[in-house]
This record gives structure tokens, sequence and C-alpha cells, in this order.
């Protein structure tokens, strides 16, 4: 009985300790490799963004910096992290991915430094965002859509079955008070994503 009581009393301390970890608890570096707290944003509406600049879905910085200019000032930030594991399609510094941004989508919101989101060099604070949000599917009536599955599947008949990241521009919605809301693929429709927003920021 004894040892019972021992079992469940470490299974709830050590269940407390892994939900008490909170988005706000992370550190990333900025694309001038000096140290930014999450905490920073805390009491923001938060999209943290894994992008790529010579990626299919590299228009959406258009939709994303629309997203910007309507909700700043109500309280929405997006965090944008470069990564270069799906196909090589951030293959720059972070200076230049950030001078190519700025030229071709007058990007105005945080580009922070380049990350893994994937893989035994992932960032913690990507590990912790796919376990609160795992992967759902894509939307198979979005043009690259069905073809993404199509080649995830044959490079892993199982691919859906993990949380990990599968594209470029996954999207992570964050909550004013550091609740991992929603978890979005490259092919869901930003009005979806911008639905969330609104009603995030009303809260």
């Amino acid at each position: 009985m004894k040892n019972l009581l021992l079992y469940l009393t470490l299974n709830v301390l050590i269940m407390s300790t892994l939900n008490a970890q909170n988005i706000y608890d992370f550190t990333v570096k900025n694309r001038k490799g000096d140290d930014v707290q999450i905490s920073e944003y805390k009491g923001k509406v938060l999209l943290i963004v894994n992008t790529a600049t010579r990626c299919g879905f590299t228009p959406q910085y258009t939709e994303l910096q629309n997203l910007y200019d309507k909700y700043a000032d109500k309280g929405f930030e997006i965090l944008d992290f470069p990564c270069n594991q799906f196909g090589e399609q951030a293959p720059g510094s972070n200076e230049e991915i950030h001078d190519f941004c700025t030229l071709n989508y007058s990007i105005k919101f945080p580009q922070l430094g380049k990350l893994n989101v994937n893989g035994d060099n992932e960032h913690p604070l990507f590990t912790f965002l796919k376990k609160q949000k795992p992967f759902e599917g894509f939307d198979l009536n979005h043009p690259i859509g069905k073809i993404l599955e199509d080649m995830l599947r044959k490079q892993d008949p199982d691919y859906d079955k993990n949380p990990s990241i599968k594209w470029n521009f996954t999207k992570f919605l964050i909550a004013k008070d550091g609740t991992v809301v929603r978890r979005y693929e490259p092919t869901q429709d930003i009005a979806d994503v911008e639905k969330d927003i609104i009603q995030e920021i009303n809260k």
C-alpha cells in the first residue's frame, strides 16, 4: 500500500512538473544571435510559424503581414522562425532571409534566428508545441495538400501518426495566458487562422 501511495505521489509530482512547463519558459535567439525570452510576449496573442524563403508556401508571408497589419495594435504578435529542414528551402543566413522578406514582402513582424523544428537538434520550444498540438492532417482540397500527403506517405506510411512538423509554414496559435490553442498545417486557409486570432484577441 505504501509503495502504491509513493508511486501515485511521484506520478502526480512528475505530471505537475510536465504540465507546469509553459510557453513562457523558453528562450530563443533573434536573428542577431541574442537571447529572446518568450515571456517578453506574455499577455499577447501569438502566432508562431516555421518559415522558408524558397517554398511553394512562401507567398503566405503576404497573408501573415496582412494579419499583422490588422491586429498588431490589438495585442497580436507573429514570431517567425526560419527553418531549413524541409527541402533545404531556407538556405540563407538570418540576415539574408530578413533582407529577402523585407524586400519582397515588406515584413514588419519579428523574424528570429533559424532553428530546427524536428530531430535530435530540434529547439525545445517546438518539442513543447508539438506535444501540445500534434499533427491532425492536411487539407486535401488544397492544391498542395495531396502532393504533400502522397510524398510524405511514400517516405513513411505512418508519417501522420507522429507529431513532427511536416512542412514549412506550420503555425501555432498561442492565447494571452500562454495556452497553445491550435496548430495549423500550411494547407489551412488563412481565413480560419484569422477567425481564431480574432476570437483570442477578444477574450
